[in-house]
């Protein structure tokens, strides 16, 4: 079997000689991008069932079916880790999904916050670029993808057992790495607030609640979809997958 073949993302339940029908935009990529014919092979996943190997069984117009071959890799579990950012321009926050979800976020979560000033977030486009995002990079698991809520309403309802780590340019401890290493065991989010950071007075609701710990990125002012990447990658490091 060929070492690269493309990969999908399907909603169907996978297992050996099940039928799978693909929407259009699929059948479209497949068969007029890739100009893949009857026979031959794609890798699908659904996030629960694993990656299995399938074969183009029928090209139709608008549609194109597959069947399940045999399973390829074992479905794996990643961090417990949801990720929280204030919207910011299209084209960044479709970034931001697609990093977040390499970087092995469960959860995607849009927080409006008082200087958030970009356009409505449709949940349907950060839902494409993370699945793009795990189709390309070999990722078995797609994060979920939330409608977007206000700050107040956010930690208003927070489940207290997960640490919440924000990006604190003030914050206490300069380096990250020693604020976080004793909360390695909690479940984590991280939060990005939007460009020109939070209001003052959302960060002191931030900074009353006990499972809130702000974490210093450095020294130098990062750009909201960078200093998601910075984070993510550092709670990783400490207390994630990356051990």
């Amino acid at each position: 079997m060929p070492s690269k073949l493309p990969r999908l993302f399907v909603k169907s339940p996978l297992s050996t000689d099940a039928d799978i029908v693909l929407n259009r935009d699929q059948a479209h990529y497949l068969a007029n991008v890739l100009r893949l014919k009857a026979g031959a092979q794609v890798l699908v996943f659904n996030g629960v069932d694993g990656e299995w190997c399938a074969r183009v069984t029928a090209i139709g117009k608008r549609d194109m079916s597959l069947l399940v071959e045999h399973q390829t890799r074992l479905q794996e579990t990643g961090p417990d880790l949801h990720y929280l950012f204030a919207p910011i321009k299209r084209a960044r926050v479709d970034y931001m999904a697609q990093k977040a979800t390499e970087m092995g976020a469960s959860v995607l979560r849009p927080v409006v916050t008082r200087r958030t000033i970009a356009e409505r977030v449709k949940v349907e486009r950060l839902e494409a670029n993370a699945i793009e995002a795990a189709e390309q990079c070999g990722i078995l698991r797609v994060p979920e993808v939330r409608a977007p809520q206000n700050l107040e309403d956010v930690l208003a309802s927070w489940d207290e057992e997960r640490l919440l780590i924000f990006a604190d340019e003030s914050a206490a401890v300069s380096s990250p790495l020693e604020a976080l290493a004793p909360h390695a065991s909690h479940p984590h989010a991280v939060l990005i607030g939007p460009e020109g950071g939070f209001d003052p007075e959302e960060r002191e609701m931030l900074l009353r609640r006990d499972f809130v710990l702000p974490v210093s990125l450095g020294p130098r002012v990062m750009r909201a979809d960078t200093a998601a990447v910075a984070c993510l990658a550092l709670v990783n490091a400490v207390c994630g997958d990356w051990r």
